[in-house]
């Protein structure tokens, strides 16, 4: 019989393992000795986090990230079909959103193997959950472009979309840039468009605000290497 692979959920920041992750999760981690993963130091800390007794020296870690060959990526889920389980882990929150474990995932499922995703934080609809906008029709862009007229030209047409569609438009920048993209939202849109600023999500620092382009005016929160989420709504 083939293992299971699971999509393991972490913590966005330096949160308790208690206030975010499912007591269920981590008695489960206990018991996967496989792990695909984007950096195995992390992944090491987490494990240690969420459990001190986990024997770090029993697991195996295959890392995937842009380095990554097309045959070794082939080679991660061997240890399934030989009935291990297999946990993916991505560096934030849920793998395959956002992530690369998605690929991983499409060759689950064309390997007829089962695949688990287990309840975590989700960065991208916690902060939908909180911004007021419409969760009912929603679209996620990961990273806008970074040159200033490329920029410009994909905010608006961003809010072009949320105007005619009345869909909620989601993206996120390097968090060293997140001021400069938050003024260039600012400078762009309608006054009337909405912008929900999320910022450090289920930290204690955490930061989630919606008003309208004018009410931003003058009064910027400081956003500087901190993992934040813009949802803007015309």
């Amino acid at each position: 019989m083939s293992g299971n692979i699971f999509l393991i959920p972490t913590t966005l920041g330096d949160s308790s393992i208690e206030s975010v992750i499912p007591s269920e999760v981590c008695l489960l981690l206990k018991q996967i000795k496989h792990f695909i993963v984007e950096d195995v130091r992390t992944t090491r800390r987490y494990l240690k986090k969420v459990d001190k007794s986990i024997n770090i020296d029993e697991l195996t870690f295959y890392v995937l990230n842009k380095h990554t060959s097309a045959q070794q990526k082939a080679s991660f889920l061997n240890a399934a079909k030989k009935g291990n389980h297999i946990g993916i882990v991505s560096e934030a929150g849920c793998p395959g959103v956002a992530d690369p474990g998605a690929e991983m995932v499409s060759m689950a499922h064309q390997q007829n193997l089962r695949v688990i995703p287990l309840v975590g934080p989700s960065s991208i609809l916690l902060s939908l959950m909180a911004s007021g906008m419409n969760g009912q029709s929603f679209a996620f862009h990961g990273y806008i472009p970074i040159k200033s007229g490329d920029r410009a030209k994909a905010i608006k047409h961003l809010e072009g979309i949320s105007i005619r569609e009345k869909q909620t438009q989601i993206f996120i920048e390097a968090p060293y840039r997140n001021n400069h993209l938050l003024k260039d939202i600012l400078s762009t849109c309608s006054p009337k468009t909405k912008v929900c600023v999320a910022c450090d999500i289920t930290l204690e620092t955490e930061f989630i605000k919606t008003k309208t382009v004018a009410q931003w005016q003058g009064q910027l929160p400081e956003l500087h290497k901190r993992p934040t989420i813009f949802l803007i709504q015309g």
